[in-house]
């Protein structure tokens, strides 16, 4: 009697030019799935070359190593109409699936004059070439549709056939998914009479720490007690107001800078009893979500992709910070382990897992399909 042979798993190549934070996290997750993972990926720096160059450099890599996938899945930073361009033929017969972390028309920048619309049109051929696409929040994929509208009144002759439509019937939304098991294994510690605020974003401008550390003066100026506890990567060149604050609010600090490891971030995490954000830019908002399962009450703005994450007693409307961070002091209680679990639990990996199992097993559209114009 001849024995079944089971089916082979399928074949996945990931392709991530930029392999650190948010983008290393997510595929930590993915790779969970049943699949057999290829990774080609390259630390996350220098980002503006990787999105040049990563492109030529991988379809190099398929030409001289003959081996072939079922399936290929890549960041935004890959230029994937590039690519397909460049890749040996089979590319064009397999399934490449796209995750966006995030979208250069609504990224920040200092200057908006100076921001670079050729890395903006890049995400979007990279949308139209690809056969499916995942946002990680509807405000990611809905500003980056606005974004692309907007720009095609600047185009003059050149007009596109509703790339709009095509791409948003190739689109969902996919929350990247989020093990807990690091926060959830971890007590409560006891001792702090204060309320501790907790900051857990980046040291970069973009986040907005200026008015967070505003509102921090004023309470300290106030005589308004709490413990502050500052974490999150900092870079050479760091928002001066970190170091007045540091200076100004020494008696309150509990913990000031990056947490060395995961361990030791989430015991911080758990110390913390209100998460503020002042965030200018937000696709998501992992940061949050790990403080609030670890049990601290959010505080968030009511814009970017806060509404979507959590109900609108945790949002804040613009100029109002100041009154509302003095309600959730003046509270001093943090979230049960019972209400932190269901504010998160949908963020989990065991949440997720079947929508990333059927978004990457789904048969998409082959090359003749793609070439009679179905969308």
């Amino acid at each position: 009697m001849k024995k079944k042979h089971s089916k082979s798993p399928l074949r996945v190549l990931v392709l991530e030019p930029y392999y650190g934070g948010s983008h290393k996290t997510f595929l930590t997750q993915v790779a969970r799935l049943p699949f057999a993972f290829t990774f080609l990926t390259f630390p996350a720096r220098k980002w503006k070359w990787r999105m040049r160059l990563s492109a030529p450099y991988y379809a190099q890599q398929l030409r001289t190593s003959g081996k072939r996938y079922d399936r290929i899945l890549c960041s935004t930073f890959v230029d994937v109409a590039a690519f397909r361009g460049l890749a040996p033929p089979w590319v064009q017969e397999v399934p490449l699936l796209t995750y966006f972390h995030e979208n250069q028309f609504a990224y920040p920048v200092q200057v908006e004059e100076e921001r670079d619309f050729h890395f903006a049109l890049t995400n979007m051929t990279t949308a139209l070439a690809s056969d499916a696409i995942a946002f990680n929040s509807v405000y990611n994929l809905e500003t980056f549709l606005l974004g692309i509208e907007k720009l095609r009144k600047k185009s003059y002759d050149l007009k596109l056939e509703d790339p709009v439509g095509r791409i948003r019937a190739k689109a969902q939304v996919l929350p990247p998914a989020i093990d807990f098991t690091w926060i959830d294994e971890g007590e409560t510690p006891e001792g702090e009479q204060a309320p501790v605020i907790l900051w857990n974003h980046r040291w970069e401008h973009d986040k907005n720490p200026e008015d967070f550390f505003r509102v921090l003066f004023t309470l300290d100026r106030e005589g308004i007690d709490y413990r502050l506890i500052v974490l999150g990567q900092s870079f050479r060149e760091a928002p001066p107001v970190f170091e007045k604050a540091r200076q100004r609010l020494a008696p309150r600090i509990l913990q000031f800078g990056y947490a060395a490891s995961r361990q030791e971030y989430a015991r911080w995490l758990r110390q913390g009893d209100i998460v503020v954000s002042t965030s200018d830019h937000e696709f998501f908002g992992m940061a949050v979500i790990e403080a609030v399962r670890a049990g601290c009450l959010p505080l968030l703005p009511e814009r970017l992709s806060y509404p979507e994450l959590f109900p609108g007693t945790f949002l804040y409307r613009e100029g109002n910070l100041l009154p509302r961070l003095k309600e959730f002091l003046h509270r001093k209680q943090r979230l049960s382990k019972k209400e932190a679990r269901e504010l998160t639990e949908r963020f989990s990996w065991d949440q997720l897992e079947p929508s990333y199992r059927h978004w990457l097993e789904n048969r998409w559209l082959s090359r003749d399909e793609r070439a009679s114009g179905r969308p």
